[in-house]
């Protein structure tokens, strides 16, 4: 619809051209008829969620969570079925999640998706991101180790029924740029 738009406004300037007796009549209903488009083309993409936005969205929102300490938002994400190759349920992750995150512990977590992969079915998808976590000054791993720590992480995602998008797998890939597991995240105090 925006390229429609834009090719609206460049052939009013050539109508003119050749037809200059209707000149009033086509500039104004050419420019409101682009305009219009325009606006019903940004309408409709604030307005429709693509299933990649919609898994963005719930990656964006899983490690905000993180960084607010709030394992509620956490657990609104995470599939029934979750299971992982260290969390057997959904209950032992949030169990987990609920041990680690007590503030202060997360100042900021800077994100970048390195790949967003949608089966043909489009009913499950694969993400692999970094986090950057920022440490908050009065947690135990900036006063004992130190304040940033790159992670890498794989996320499994489902498609439910109401076609929200819910993650069933996390997978750690790196911690501070070393290959790691979930079996070598031994259940910490922070």
């Amino acid at each position: 619809m925006l390229f429609t738009a834009v090719i609206v406004l460049l052939v009013i300037p050539a109508v003119r051209l050749i037809f200059p007796e209707k000149r009033r009549r086509w500039s104004a209903a050419g420019g409101l008829l682009a305009v219009l488009l325009a606006v019903t083309a940004f309408g409709l993409d604030w307005l429709v969620k693509t299933d990649a936005e919609k898994i963005k969205d719930v990656i964006y929102t899983g490690v905000k969570a993180v960084e607010n300490e709030e394992p509620d938002a956490i657990e609104a994400i995470i599939s029934d079925n979750y299971h992982d190759s260290y969390h057997n349920t959904k209950k032992a992750l949030m169990r987990h999640c609920r041990a680690v995150l007590s503030p202060p512990l997360v100042e900021k977590n800077i994100t970048r998706i390195l790949s967003l992969e949608i089966a043909p079915s489009k009913t499950t998808a694969t993400v692999t991101f970094t986090v950057r976590i920022v440490f908050d000054k009065q947690s135990y791993v900036y006063q004992n180790f130190r304040r940033m720590m790159p992670t890498k992480l794989k996320l499994h995602l489902q498609k439910q029924r109401d076609k929200k998008w819910l993650i069933n797998r996390v997978e750690l890939l790196e911690i501070d740029l070393q290959p790691v597991k979930w079996q070598d995240v031994k259940q910490t105090s922070w």
